[in-house]
């Protein structure tokens, strides 16, 4: 019988292998997987900080940004909301912009300007998502004609005066459409960026893959030019990933809170939640879909329950089958300073006590 001898080097590597190996057969789910292969664990992120945080959302109206903003509407003791800068995205801007004035007087809150923005990416042409939230955007709930007008200023116009005007690291960018409103700004006016204290975003996926494509999640597929301006900005971002967000999966039980509180936005979250769970039905098969851009509240509010890491992201702009996958650099291969908080794991049963307890608030 013939006997091979290993090298040192190539024992160490098959025990590697097998280390390896063995924590990729405990995972159990893409983030786990990410984890046990990847040179930077997520952890626990602290605590929000005492006080209250002023914000700019950005948005696209959509049923889970009508959610979203119910949310943060609600959160008058942790959100000072200067204004919603609207963008083409999920519908056209004329629908957007409508649904964003909508959400407003559902919360009752005319107190927060709203104003319109870009209506098509920086170079492409747009794509929408109709199919999924409906040819109003808002598919459920009964719509009416908005009380309150959009304030007549471009978006990106009011983004580079009020962030002119700001103090430094004083207002969060929130970001839950495609990002070519703050693009834009930031192209135009660099000298913006030391009044942003960090861009929140809803954008990406690592373990998961897309929503739109294989590799691509919506938001930064519908802009991958402004995606990448606004990544390699210098300016601190924090994606909230799919990997993250497909862990806070909607089901026909959680629904049942919602239309049980009594008031209109309890009504209006649970028929959102109705609409999404048809759509579940049709593209999946079964009563059972992920919940995106409250996510991105549920961060801005309690981020203690969500775990990420600090990492390079990059954009593929240029990608025959990649355009608008985010390349998360786990193992520092780039040798580039991290510029993203990466938020990979979500805890789902204390992300919907929170929306509850916000919903609940409401008219």
């Amino acid at each position: 019988m013939n006997t091979f001898l290993l090298s040192r080097r190539a024992l160490v590597a098959s025990a590697a292998a097998g280390l390896a190996g063995m924590a990729f057969a405990q995972a159990n789910s893409p983030a786990a997987l990410a984890q046990a292969m990847a040179g930077t664990p997520a952890t626990q992120l602290p605590p929000a900080a005492p006080g209250k945080r002023q914000v700019i959302i950005d948005t696209d109206p959509g049923q889970d940004d009508a959610i979203a903003l119910l949310m943060a509407m609600a959160a008058t003791d942790k959100l000072d909301i200067l204004a919603l800068t609207v963008s083409v995205g999920n519908l056209p801007l004329s629908v957007t912009e409508k649904n964003a004035r909508i959400v407003r007087d559902w919360a009752n809150r005319p107190d927060i300007p709203i104003y319109a923005g870009y209506p098509r990416p920086l170079v492409r042409e747009p794509i929408f998502a109709d199919d999924v939230h409906g040819k109003t955007g808002m598919e459920g709930p009964t719509l009416h004609e908005p009380r309150g007008p959009l304030m007549p200023t471009h978006a990106v116009q009011y983004l580079i005066e009020t962030l002119r005007a700001a103090a430094p690291k004083s207002i969060t960018l929130v970001g839950l459409a495609p990002l070519t409103n703050f693009a834009a700004a930031l192209n135009a006016a660099p000298d913006i960026k030391p009044a942003i204290a960090e861009i929140v975003v809803m954008d990406g996926s690592w373990g998961v893959g897309g929503n739109i494509t294989p590799a691509a999640t919506f938001n930064i597929y519908a802009d991958p030019e402004a995606a990448s301006i606004v990544f390699r900005s210098g300016v601190p971002v924090t994606a909230l990933s799919h990997d993250a967000a497909r862990r806070v999966l909607l089901t026909p039980e959680c629904i049942v809170p919602f239309r049980a509180m009594g008031n209109n936005a309890g009504k209006v979250v649970a028929d959102i939640f109705d609409s999404m769970m048809a759509y579940g039905l049709r593209r999946r098969g079964m009563a059972v879909g992920p919940i995106y851009d409250p996510c991105v509240i549920a961060y801005l509010l309690q981020p203690e329950l969500f775990k990420g890491a600090k990492v390079s992201v990059d954009v593929e702009t240029k990608g025959e089958f990649t355009t608008g996958a985010t390349v998360v650099d786990f193992r520092g291969y780039n040798r580039r300073t991290p510029n993203t908080l990466w938020i990979s794991e979500a805890d789902a049963e204390g992300f919907y006590a929170l929306l509850r307890t916000q919903i609940a608030r409401l008219p």
